[in-house]
């Protein structure tokens, strides 16, 4: 009997059997969304199936791995796990200004928060490759331009998140430091900051991870990095020594994400 009125209550929720239309409407919609996707995208599982060979010719090309390039990848692994820390710690400093004026609930004037918004925006919609291709112009070939790169990028990234997560905060302790007469920088130090700190540091290892993928393959566009060399052994058609570089970049994305992953473990649990 209590199921068979929990089924009744949704069934009223839902509008009764009149409602049924409304779902196979946006069944068929959604339906005629993909198949246009898919014509558009020119999606052929068949001409998939006739390269498969062609994909298999190339694996083989690949193995065994050259094993002796592994020595001369260690000093572009390590540009490239700077590139990653100082990409994250620049868009840190990027994005924690920002955030503050792009939060609803903080920013001085809607004005300023839909302008930020925009900024924001604007920063993470630029893909990192074509960054570092500007920023390769400007500054020259080497791993700068690919921390610049991640920097702008991730400070867009980073400085959304920042701003959603304070406008999901208790505004209990904001009013609470409003009505005492605090200014600005207090309530934010002692409002805002210890209810998002957790949150922050989770979001920061994430994009750390996810800088360390993307400096992987800003070498190749001049950035420095481990993907200088992939692409130079691409090029010169030694795909014994691209093996190797992608196995050494699978492996420091493995390990990126396992130390990550831990990380925000010990902090979510610190946290409760």
């Amino acid at each position: 009997m209590i199921g068979i009125g929990r089924y009744n209550l949704l069934v009223a929720k839902s509008g009764g059997n009149d409602g049924w239309w409304k779902y196979a409407v946006t069944g068929l919609a959604l339906l005629a969304v993909i198949w246009w996707a898919a014509i558009g995208s020119q999606v052929s599982f068949s001409e998939l199936v006739k390269g498969a060979p062609w994909i298999g010719d190339f694996l083989s090309r690949m193995f065994p791995p050259n094993w002796e390039f592994a020595s001369k990848l260690v000093t572009p692994a390590i540009e490239t796990v700077q590139i990653a820390i100082w990409g994250t710690l620049l868009a840190l400093v990027l994005a924690v200004p920002v955030c503050f004026l792009a939060a609803r609930n903080l920013s001085p004037h809607p004005v300023v928060f839909h302008f930020m918004r925009q900024v924001l925006n604007i920063m993470r919609g630029i893909n990192e490759i074509i960054l570092a291709l500007i920023f390769v112009a400007a500054v020259g070939l080497g791993p700068f331009p690919g921390v610049l790169a991640l920097a702008l990028h991730g400070a867009g990234m980073l400085g959304k998140f920042f701003a959603e997560s304070i406008e999901d905060i208790d505004q209990g302790p904001i009013e609470a430091l409003r009505s005492t007469g605090a200014g600005p920088i207090q309530i934010i130090i002692f409002g805002v900051l210890p209810q998002v700190v957790t949150t922050w540091i989770a979001v920061i290892l994430y994009r750390f991870e996810t800088n360390l993928r993307q400096a992987t393959v800003l070498g190749m566009v001049g950035a420095g990095g481990i993907g200088f060399e992939l692409v130079g052994s691409m090029k010169l058609f030694q795909y014994q020594d691209t093996a190797t570089c992608i196995l050494v970049i699978v492996a420091m994305v493995m390990t990126a994400d396992y130390v990550s992953s831990k990380l925000r473990a010990w902090i979510q649990q610190g946290a409760r």
